[in-house]
């Protein structure tokens, strides 16, 4: 639906939103609010950036390929290039040769990618998480979007009210601490004095974590996280949209994750494989920043930015 002067109307044509992130690129498709193609291809566009500052050759033909995947996809629907919106977070944000990427992406989807700012990463992020809970969060939420090389934290009622883009997510704080495997009580306390020195400086901004009512968690650190706490047979979206999960049970199978090696991760029938190597940093994050609020359970969401991305090109007119 097309939100215009506070009525909510069916969008009348498809429209496409793809989230390119450090770790993941996302695809969705759809004549909101249906959803006809909902498709995720883990790329690891940002590996090495924290070191380096330029994108690999090889990550860019990975994620290269998988954006000939979307684009034959978004043919295939029949949604024009003014309907389609390509939008890169963290990785592209940091990297010398961000052009390369730019020029690869309009060479194939007629579009430049727009490397959005950290407030708007923040905005979208909050919008995608809140539209479509069944049950109202009770208000403020904080929505909590941890991804490959970023971390947003947006605080809100029905629109984002404090919001901050940390450089702190998955393979950012797995690469450059937790090298072990599993990683050395020592790597471990690094990472945790670093990802608590970006959550002062959060705080500091005027996200206030503990004046949080509900979280909302999303992306897939949280998702695969809330499988783990399931004990899900199998990944299975249905299963974790919205799912809520105690506190105290986040924090023991982030212990779990950090203490397991990477093949016992693997071997967690949920697990993807390209994220195993990278999920203890991830639920580190999760952990700490649960550790700074008040709440006793949270929530999580399979919506998330890329879903904010959708609604905002539907919100252009149908």
């Amino acid at each position: 639906m097309v939100v215009e002067e506070g009525v909510q109307r069916p969008s009348r044509n498809p429209v496409a939103a793809i989230d390119c992130g450090t770790n993941t690129v996302k695809l969705l498709i759809g004549t909101l609010p249906e959803v006809a193609v909902r498709e995720m291809r883990m790329v690891r566009l940002g590996e090495g950036v924290d070191t380096t500052g330029e994108l690999s050759a090889a990550a860019l033909a990975r994620c290269f390929a998988a954006i000939d995947e979307y684009a034959a996809l978004i043919a295939e629907h029949g949604v024009p290039a003014e309907r389609i919106r390509f939008c890169a977070t963290s990785a592209s944000r940091d990297a010398r040769n961000a052009d390369v990427f730019a020029q690869g992406v309009r060479e194939r989807l007629g579009v430049l990618p727009e490397v959005i700012a950290g407030e708007e990463e923040a905005a979208l992020s909050f919008d995608g998480a809140v539209r479509n809970l069944r049950e109202p969060a009770a208000p403020p939420v904080l929505v909590v979007d941890i991804g490959g090389g970023s971390t947003e934290l947006v605080l809100g009622v029905d629109a984002p009210a404090a919001a901050v883009s940390l450089d702190i997510g998955s393979v950012r704080m797995h690469e450059r601490h937790l090298h072990g495997d599993p990683a050395t009580a020592d790597q471990v306390a690094a990472c945790v004095a670093d990802v608590d020195a970006a959550l002062d400086r959060a705080e500091a901004a005027g996200v206030d974590l503990s004046s949080a009512a509900s979280v909302v968690g999303v992306a897939g650190t949280c998702t695969t996280v809330a499988a783990g706490c399931l004990d899900l047979p199998a990944y299975d979206r249905d299963a974790i949209d919205q799912a809520v999960l105690t506190v105290a049970e986040t924090h023991a199978f982030a212990e779990r994750l950090l203490a397991a090696p990477v093949a016992e991760r693997l071997a967690m029938p949920f697990m993807h494989p390209g994220r195993a190597d990278v999920i203890d940093a991830g639920a580190l994050i999760l952990d700490r920043v649960l550790r700074r609020t008040s709440v006793d359970a949270w929530t999580v969401s399979e919506s998330d930015i890329l879903d904010g991305i959708a609604w905002s090109v539907a919100a252009r007119g149908a």
